[in-house]
């Protein structure tokens, strides 16, 4: 029986629901969330960036390696959609990312040379704050309808609902210690699978698959597996 792609979203959004009222790991979520983003909106590929207390961009989750690389140049570049989106609270679109006239050229250049040839920005906002960005990158030229943005604005609302909980918002410091928590975690997760990579032969994409594997295994979250695979205290 074939699934409407209304019932896919109903479904996406109660499998959101249930896990964050449940104990859950941020990072391993988030990555589930951006996975979640391409399957109902029909992208090849997409990151989320969130900013550091000091204001700083950082990649936290992506769904491939190729993703990642396009986020993390035009972070270094310091400008692109994401950055655009993340300056301003609103979405960004390249509905042609060829045909973008020398308008940031290290970000159209890296976009490319990954074979992505659209980009949508959605912001990650709170209480008139932007914390970060989720980035869309497509495989042809065009846009996303408005039920696709909105649909994508939800995701991103929950992302960031599920970054800093509803009983932290109130309190910038906890805000602050949120953030830093998933950036730390990022740079276990990050170092972990570098080590799958090294160890088993691996690119980062099937590294990271084996880490989520690894966690689920053996009961714990990603930040924690990732550090037991670092210091060898869990088996590869």
């Amino acid at each position: 029986m074939t699934t409407s792609r209304a019932e896919r979203v109903s479904a996406a959004f109660v499998r959101i629901t249930n896990t964050l009222v449940a104990d859950y790991d941020v990072l391993d979520w988030l990555h589930a969330l951006v996975e979640a983003a391409v399957d109902l909106l029909d992208a090849a590929a997409a990151g989320l960036l969130l900013a550091d207390p000091h204001g700083q961009l950082q990649v936290l989750a992506s769904t491939s390696e190729l993703s990642q690389l396009v986020e993390i140049l035009q972070l270094e570049a310091g400008s692109g959609p994401c950055v655009e989106c993340y300056r301003t609270g609103t979405l960004v679109v390249v509905e042609d990312i060829p045909a973008m006239s020398g308008h940031w050229p290290e970000f159209q250049a890296a976009a490319l040379s990954q074979g992505f040839r659209s980009v949508h920005a959605v912001p990650l906002r709170v209480q008139g704050r932007t914390i970060g960005a989720m980035g869309l990158f497509g495989e042809h030229p065009g846009t996303l309808t408005q039920e696709d943005v909105a649909i994508g604005q939800a995701l991103a609302d929950v992302a960031t609902i599920s970054i800093l909980q509803e009983r932290s918002i109130r309190e910038s410091a906890l805000v602050n210690d949120h953030l830093q928590r998933a950036l730390n975690s990022r740079v276990l997760i990050e170092q972990a699978k570098g080590v799958f990579a090294y160890t088993a032969g691996v690119d980062m994409d099937e590294a990271f698959r084996r880490l989520r594997t690894l966690a689920r295994a053996s009961n714990q979250n990603l930040h924690d597996t990732a550090a037991h695979v670092i210091d060898r205290t869990l088996t590869l």
